[in-house]
């Protein structure tokens, strides 16, 4: 039984987008059945019904109590404008997955298809929460002390200064329930950390963070501080938080693979040595692996839903649903309503 749930409390049930990924069905598939044995909960499995059926008599799992189909027949790819596509294609899995959740048949929701049209169809499906101008992905980032968490990753290319405020406080809130980190450190990003250095909108953001009285702002921050563990949560704009994370998902592959090569053209007593060194960096990899984080949660939005990336495996679907469960058990979404109306019930935004 999954420790999150309490006794006498409802099972949980996610809805689960399982289209227009990059490796199809079968992944998305497969780590839903590995998560609803291992967290004992309920899940919907969201598109093409006769391709669900298909995986789960491959996986053996046709007749799963655990496991419901919901038929979609159109599919959102990645080639697709987002807000055009979830407008015109109401029967696209990731639509009908975020009308599941509105109508709270599901308590959250697991996508790893087209990041904007799941965006588009929950600000159009779902609705922001009170207060909240935009919503943001929040990306858990490993550190030499734990995790950052970085948002905006992707939700929304620009920002203005008072959405980036709304976004410290929500980054604020998810650290402390959901990676456990009291008060935790808030940073904008920066190309330096005098309070002068930046473009017009981090000068202006600057000040609005530093009066905020329900924000530990610790100040700038640059690129390098996400990994060193000096800041818990940092905050930028959509187009720059996603040209961040992916430019630390390249270099962590390039660097697993560059010591790969490195051992295995090199001589005996190197060789020996990864061999002593193999559960060191079998840990290495393991803290730099983005599927052990399972997905991203889009911030400012009314239920809980969770982006995960579009080439995402069994393993990180697995773990998305995971998150899932524990941000609805820890009730982030309404933890994030009370915080922004609290500041603006002080005037702070």
């Amino acid at each position: 039984m999954f420790p999150y749930l309490k006794r006498g409390t409802k099972k949980m049930k996610i809805a689960v987008d399982v289209m227009g990924t990059d490796y199809g069905p079968a992944e998305i598939i497969k780590g839903v059945l590995q998560a609803v044995k291992e967290y004992g909960c309920d899940a919907v499995l969201v598109g093409d019904e006769d391709v669900i059926k298909a995986e789960l008599r491959r996986e053996h799992e046709e007749n799963n109590p655990h496991v419901t189909i919901h038929h979609a027949s159109e599919v959102i790819e990645m080639k697709d404008h987002p807000g055009i596509s979830v407008k015109k294609k109401r029967d696209a899995s990731i639509v009908v997955a975020t009308d599941l959740l509105r109508q709270k048949e599901c308590d959250a929701l697991v996508s790893s298809g087209s990041t904007g049209a799941a965006v588009a169809s929950a600000l159009f499906g779902l609705g922001r929460i009170k207060g909240i101008e935009r919503p943001a992905i929040a990306t858990v980032i490993p550190s030499l002390t734990g995790a950052t968490v970085l948002l905006d990753s992707g939700a929304k290319v620009d920002a203005k200064p008072e959405q980036l405020v709304q976004s410290a406080i929500m980054g604020s809130v998810y650290a402390e329930s959901q990676l456990g980190i009291k008060n935790p450190r808030v940073g904008l990003l920066n190309i330096g950390e005098e309070e002068t250095k930046g473009n017009e909108q981090c000068l202006a953001t600057y000040p609005l963070l530093k009066a905020n009285p329900h924000i530990h702002f610790i100040g700038n921050v640059e690129g390098r501080d996400i990994n060193k563990g000096t800041v818990d949560v940092v905050v930028c704009d959509g187009f720059t938080g996603n040209v961040v994370l992916k430019t630390m998902e390249g270099l962590g592959s390039a660097v697993l693979e560059i010591i790969r090569s490195a051992v295995k053209g090199s001589g005996f007593l190197s060789k020996f040595g990864a061999l002593l060194m193999k559960p060191a960096l079998t840990e290495v990899k393991r803290k730099m692996d983005a599927s052990e984080y399972g997905g991203a949660l889009l911030l400012g939005v009314r239920a809980p839903f969770i982006i995960c990336h579009g080439s995402s495996k069994a393993k990180a679907i697995k773990n998305a649903v995971r998150v899932a469960i524990e941000l609805t058990e820890k009730d982030i979404v309404g933890k994030i309503g009370r915080e922004i109306l609290r500041d603006e019930e002080s005037g702070e935004l």
